[in-house]
């Protein structure tokens, strides 16, 4: 039963989206044309920006959404009707969608992704929708804020053992947008081109009768330039024999326990008194951007983050909901949309189809999030446009490649002001001001 694989993406939903549906078709306002907005209502605590990440999945995974005979005998025996089945039967989403575009920084209110079609069409995607941004927007988020505590020096993904498997896949991908160098995962790589990197765990070195056997077949089958795992016996000792194994021409050596900012320090002495000045020190061992700041003035020369990246550091969800803000005043076609939003205490909404745009100072740094009515940016509006047009009528128009949506990251974060970068709980790096 649970082992049956299927390329259909419709059943990645909640069964509520179809009672909702089931209703709406009974009450005749099933075909009501109805606008829908992601966007948060605050950040996670601590957090002063957001990163959009899983738009491109998104937009496959739209492609895929599609009710055939397999999934439309599952509505059956969910106790669906005859109605909502036929319905859904020839289910093509025919709206169009708008969206920050992927790797995009943002800040609460900002109207992340805007889905427009008839009621029927936009109910159905909540689920997959928030279920994909918010997973890969705080995977995103949280490379992001490893990145820039960092110092510069390269990030290695390496969360997919702490992870489910397909979480995995998608982590590395949205940790490459944000500034990580590499993954260790082999189908991140095969589906999306993420570089990836590896070399060898500790039951390499237990493998063999000593660590020198290790290190020597290790080195004999990778060359001289690969790492060595040193941490499995004795630090230095373990330095003594990776040299000796690999010449002063050693790649790198790996650190994964202990105090490891003093076996930095211990570490890097030894390598240059035993010739080895080039031989790179690399870091790993349940790391977070808080571990990476402290470590800013250690002799370390990259990272391998894992648990803390694909959880989010302490986030695991970037806390996005998906809000009907706007519906047609009558079924009539051409009919204008009027707003509709939540008064809930604590989960209030603003109704209104929206455009947003960044504001800058006089020196380029960005300052505020500009939000307004309407589907364009007015003519007199001096902030950049954010959202891109990324399904029309139905058509995905919106995709492009993974190095896209890493540039855009590297771009938007510079232009923020400085303080976003910081680690302390403080306001968000911009101001949202409704216009």
């Amino acid at each position: 039963m649970g082992n049956a694989t299927n390329s259909s993406t419709a059943l990645l939903t909640d069964h509520y989206e179809l009672t909702m549906l089931q209703a709406a078709l009974q009450s005749g306002t099933a075909q009501r044309r109805c606008v829908f907005e992601v966007f948060a209502r605050r950040l996670p605590e601590g957090r002063r920006y957001g990163v959009v990440a899983g738009t491109g999945r998104l937009l496959d995974a739209l492609e895929g959404f599609r009710f055939g005979p397999a999934e439309l005998e599952l509505l059956e025996r969910a106790g669906l009707d005859r109605a909502t089945r036929d319905a859904v039967a020839d289910y093509r989403f025919s709206g169009d969608i708008w969206g920050y575009g992927e790797g995009e920084t943002y800040v609460p209110g900002s109207p992340l992704l805007v889905v427009e079609g008839t009621f029927a069409e936009a109910v159905l995607l909540e689920t997959l929708i928030l279920s994909i941004l918010n997973f890969d927007s705080a995977v995103a988020a949280a490379a992001s804020r490893m990145t820039c505590a960092s110092s510069g020096r390269p990030c290695i993904e390496m969360g997919s053992r702490r992870a489910h498997e397909q979480a995995a896949v998608a982590a590395a991908r949205a940790a490459y947008i944000s500034g990580f160098a590499t993954t260790s995962n082999l189908e991140a790589s095969r589906r999306y081109g993420v570089p990836s990197a590896g070399t060898s765990a500790h039951a390499f070195t237990l493998l063999h009768d000593d660590e020198e056997a290790a290190f020597r077949a290790q080195v004999a089958a990778l060359g001289p330039g690969t790492t060595l795992l040193v941490d499995t016996y004795d630090v230095m000792r373990g330095v003594r024999r990776a040299v000796a194994a690999a010449g002063p021409s050693l790649g790198a050596v790996r650190l994964d326990s202990g105090d490891l900012i003093t076996q930095a320090k211990e570490v890097r002495e030894l390598l240059d008194s035993l010739g080895a000045a080039q031989t790179r020190i690399l870091v790993t061992s349940d790391l977070d951007e808080y571990a990476l700041a402290a470590m800013a003035a250690a002799p370390v020369d990259g990272y391998g983050v894992g648990t803390s990246l694909v959880t989010g550091s302490g986030a695991p969800t970037a806390g996005l909901v998906y809000k009907l803000t706007a519906r047609a005043r009558s079924l009539d076609d051409g009919a204008p949309l009027e707003p509709v939003a939540k008064a809930s205490a604590g989960k209030p909404s603003r109704g209104g189809r929206k455009w947003a745009a960044r504001r800058y100072d006089e020196s380029g740094v960005a300052r505020q999030e500009a939000i307004g009515l309407g589907s364009d940016v007015p003519a007199g509006e001096p902030g950049r446009p954010l959202l891109r047009h990324l399904v029309r009528k139905g058509e995905v128009i919106g995709r492009e490649p993974l190095e896209a949506a890493r540039s855009r990251h590297g771009e938007s974060l510079g232009e923020l002001p400085p303080h976003a970068r910081q680690l302390s709980k403080g306001e968000a790096a911009l101001e949202t001001v409704y216009v």
